[in-house]
């Protein structure tokens, strides 16, 4: 069975799920808009030309500017909610240490670059694997408490916490690797990958090294019949369109022309979700993947990828389901894919 991305995707907008954590991305339509207006990438729907663009992050925020917008954005990495939530994460943390120590005799005696360091962890990872310095930018508040758990673990000799965007800082000499946890939602939802390739092009010498030093993201049909998710769906969707028609009978007042701004509006959100093997009914399709050593930030203003899905049987389709795969030199993967463990 052939399905037409553009006609399912479009009738169930509203029960796209995602896998993966930290931000909630958006779908937009095309509308001509800045394409530098902002930092962030998102994922976006092309109603026109039936492609999946990946382009810059056209929400409102915009509008008050780039300075605010990165007042915003570091602001809320300075919080500790965020940051408990990456450490939490177990087998993304372990993925980068075992990239990072497997890879010590490419790290030893050398310098490192942390980009968005946050805690510092993944620099303090580097110096356990013998690199000669580490120099961990932090552009938010967090800098403060990276100096401190830098100095808890008597690392300060070895790791320079620079309290600067990756855009203003600079160092006294030039990199053997970079080290970044950069992805978001759909891989390219966060703009810290537009600041690695900032810093790669800035700092990493030629031979250098990237962690992670390549991504793929992929795209699949999924059914799911759980009716939790059926029910929390109705919910979300259904119910709040529901409440514009119930507003002349509360207040005497009519808003049912509320209804299709309320339908535009939720259904930019997506579910974040966890999906096991058998609920994805088709194989999946490369979205695109991105060489870190020669991607430049040109090539991610717009991604399109033109496909169609052959399902495996007969089943419901509920929506669309992405997972990405980054690469470590040395054959390391750290993937959410459903299919792995």
């Amino acid at each position: 069975m052939q399905i037409n991305f553009y006609y399912v995707f479009y009738s169930f907008l509203h029960v796209i799920s995602f896998i993966l954590d930290y931000f909630r991305p958006r779908l937009e339509s095309t509308e001509d808009k800045d394409p530098n207006c902002c930092g962030s990438s998102t994922l976006v729907v092309n109603h026109d030309s039936s492609t999946l663009d990946a382009k810059r992050d056209t929400r409102d925020p915009c509008t008050l500017g780039d300075n605010v917008q990165d007042e915003e954005y570091f602001r809320s990495y300075a919080d500790v909610t965020i940051h408990e939530e990456m450490l939490r994460d177990a087998v993304r943390t372990n993925a980068y240490r075992y990239a990072i120590l497997k890879n010590y005799e490419s790290i030893r005696g050398k310098v490192v670059v942390d980009v968005g360091a946050g805690t510092g962890i993944l620099s303090i990872f580097c110096v356990h694997a013998g690199a000669k310095h580490v120099y961990a930018i932090e552009a938010s508040e967090m800098a403060k408490q990276t100096r401190k758990i830098v100095e808890e673990n008597k690392m300060a000799d070895r790791i320079t916490v620079v309290n600067k965007k990756v855009e203003d800082a600079s160092l006294p000499v030039k990199a053997d690797v970079i080290v970044s946890e950069w992805m978001g939602y759909n891989l390219l939802y966060e703009s810290m990958l537009q600041s690695v390739l900032h810093a790669r092009d800035k700092w990493l010498k030629k031979d250098g090294l990237m962690f992670p030093s390549s991504a793929e993201l992929v795209i699949a049909p999924f059914t799911d019949e759980d009716l939790d998710l059926r029910r929390a769906i109705e919910f979300s969707y259904f119910d709040r369109l529901e409440i514009w028609n119930e507003m002349k009978q509360s207040y005497k007042v009519s808003m049912e022309s509320m209804r299709e701004y309320a339908k535009h509006c939720i259904s930019n959100n997506v579910h974040v979700r966890c999906l096991s093997p058998e609920n994805i009914i088709s194989h999946g399709v490369p979205v695109c993947k991105l060489d870190l050593y020669k991607v430049n930030q040109n090539d991610l203003k717009c991604i399109k990828k033109e496909f169609e899905f052959v399902c495996f049987g007969s089943s419901h389709l509920h929506g669309f389901v992405t997972w990405f795969t980054v690469s470590f030199p040395g054959d390391i993967q750290l993937s959410t894919s459903p299919y792995v463990e």
